[in-house]
C-alpha cells in the first residue's frame, strides 16, 4: 500500500523507511520499483530512504501489517516531531487503537481504503482495484491536522475523504475481511470463489449475526445481517479473481492478521457478551494453517 501511494504523490514529495528489521541494500539511497498505475502506462518509480536524507517528514504514513504497526510506530517516533501527523493504514482492528493509548498526546489518524494494490512480482507493484479512502482522527489533537492530511493525501489524485467517525468506517472494511479473507486461505481460493462453496454457504449466516452483534455493541449501530451479507458478497463478486490478502500470507508461510480481523471480532464479542463461535472458529482455522 506505501508503494501504491508513493506512485500517485508528486515526485519528491515521499521517502521510504524501512522496517526496523529490513536494511536497504548496501550502496543503495533509494527504493525503485516498476508501478503500474489503475489506468496508464508502466512507470518506474524511484523513492529515495529516508535514512540517505536530512530531511524529517510532515507526515508519517504507517503501512505495514497490523501486527507491526506499534513496532513501527515505535521505531520511527525519533524521524518526527510531537505533532507530525501519524496515519495508520492497516486491515481489521485494534491495533490503531492500541497506537491511539500508547501516545495519546500526538495527532494520530487511521485510514480506511478500498484501493486494491498486489504484488506479482518482486520489484513490481499493480495498482489492481480503484477505491476510495477515507482518513480521520483517533486522538484529540489529531483533528486540528485532518485537514492537512486530507490536502495531503488529495495531490495524489485518488480519492480521499474526511471522516469524523473513523471507527465507523474501520468497521464498514472489518465486514468486508471478516467474511471474505479467511474464508479465502482455508480454500485458498479467489475472493469469488467462496460464493459457491459449501463450507461457505454452511457459516454465513452464522457469521453475519455474530458480526451485526457485535457491531452494534461497539458503535450503537444496527446493520441487519442480511444486509452485511449482501455487502460482503457484493465485494466478492466486484473483486471475483482477486487474492485476498490472507490468503496471500498463508500461501507464503508468513503471519496473517487474523487476529485483526475475525479476532477482533472475538474479542469484542467477549467483552460484550456477545456469543461468536463462528468467529473463534475461523480464527482458529486460520492459526493452524501455519507453524
Amino acid at each position: 500500500m506505501g508503494q501504491l501511494w508513493a506512485g500517485y504523490l508528486p515526485t519528491g514529495t515521499v521517502t521510504f523507511v524501512p522496517r526496523r528489521e529490513v536494511t536497504p541494500e548496501t550502496g543503495k539511497s533509494a527504493l525503485s520499483y516498476t508501478f503500474q498505475p489503475f489506468e496508464g502506462p508502466e512507470e518506474l518509480v524511484t523513492v529515495p530512504y529516508l535514512l540517505a536524507t536530512e530531511a524529517r517528514p510532515s507526515l508519517l504514513m504507517v503501512t505495514t501489517k497490523a501486527g507491526d504497526t506499534l513496532d513501527a510506530v515505535e521505531s520511527n517516533l525519533h524521524y518526527v516531531s510531537p505533532d507530525t501527523p501519524i496515519v495508520l493504514f492497516q486491515n481489521g482492528m485494534g491495533c490503531q487503537q492500541a497506537v491511539a493509548e500508547r501516545w495519546p498526546q500526538r495527532p494520530i489518524l487511521a485510514a480506511s481504503t478500498t484501493e486494491g494494490a498486489n504484488r506479482p512480482t518482486p520489484g513490481c507493484t499493480v495498482h489492481a482495484g480503484k477505491g476510495e479512502t477515507w482518513v480521520g482522527p483517533l486522538t484529540g489533537s489529531a483533528t486540528t491536522h485532518l485537514r492537512q492530511v486530507i490536502t495531503a493525501f488529495g495531490t495524489s489524485g485518488l480519492t480521499v475523504h474526511a471522516a469524523q467517525d473513523i471507527h465507523r468506517r474501520l468497521w464498514d472494511k472489518l465486514i468486508i475481511n471478516a467474511g471474505i479473507n479467511a474464508f479465502t486461505a482455508i480454500l485458498d481460493c479467489p475472493n469469488g470463489d467462496i460464493l459457491t462453496d459449501p463450507f461457505y454457504l454452511e457459516h454465513i449466516d452464522e457469521l453475519c449475526d455474530e458480526i451485526a452483534k457485535v457491531m452494534k455493541g461497539d458503535t450503537e449501530e444496527a446493520l441487519p445481517s442480511i444486509t452485511i451479507r449482501e455487502r460482503i458478497e457484493m465485494i466478492a463478486r466486484k473483486t471475483a479473481r482477486n487474492t485476498s490478502s490472507m490468503r496471500s500470507d498463508r500461501q507464503r508461510s508468513r503471519p496473517t492478521e487474523i487476529d485483526f480481523i475475525n479476532g477482533y471480532i472475538v474479542r469484542r464479542g467477549h467483552v460484550l457478551g456477545v456469543d461468536v463461535p463462528t468467529n473463534q472458529m475461523l480464527t482458529n482455522r486460520i492459526k493452524q494453517l501455519l507453524p
